[in-house]
């Protein structure tokens, strides 16, 4: 029998605060109840966080194991979606379970409409998670 709690895996022996097994709880959810059932089936986390941002804003981090980052990419923008409706409109981010990155972080140009109302948020959950200032943002075209 499938459960929310084979959603989240984590190291060791580690049991998932309330926090991480709500997040576990919804992308089971997500897995029952939409179309997405065979593209979330295989695919769980390692953890996951609420911080906040600015403003009083909070945005969730979700860890996933770096193998799985793929799987979890081809389908990112609708379980993004989905999860933000989940929980009221907070910003989420999927991160791999990885920890180095230069200060500047290019994104795919494509990405822009998506996320470009994001890239505050970005930069504050990478310096709550590393304690580094980095710099999120798209390559310049020399067309442009």
């Amino acid at each position: 029998m499938f459960t929310a709690r084979k959603k989240i895996v984590k190291e060791g022996d580690a049991q998932p605060d309330s926090f991480e097994e709500q997040v576990a709880q919804a992308i089971f959810d997500l897995q029952v109840q939409t179309d997405m059932k065979t593209d979330l089936q295989e695919l769980f986390i390692t953890s996951a966080k609420e911080v906040e941002v600015s403003n009083g804003r909070k945005a969730i981090i979700i860890h996933v194991p770096f193998r799985l980052l793929k799987s979890f990419h081809r389908i990112q923008q609708r379980l993004i979606r989905e999860l933000e409706k989940k929980f009221s409109g907070k910003h989420v981010t999927v991160i791999a379970q990885r920890r180095i990155l230069p200060r500047e972080v290019y994104l795919d140009p494509k990405d822009k409409n998506n996320v470009e109302h994001k890239l505050e948020t970005f930069e504050k959950v990478y310096k709550k998670l590393t304690g580094r200032d980095a710099v999120f943002e798209f390559p310049v075209n020399p067309s442009e």
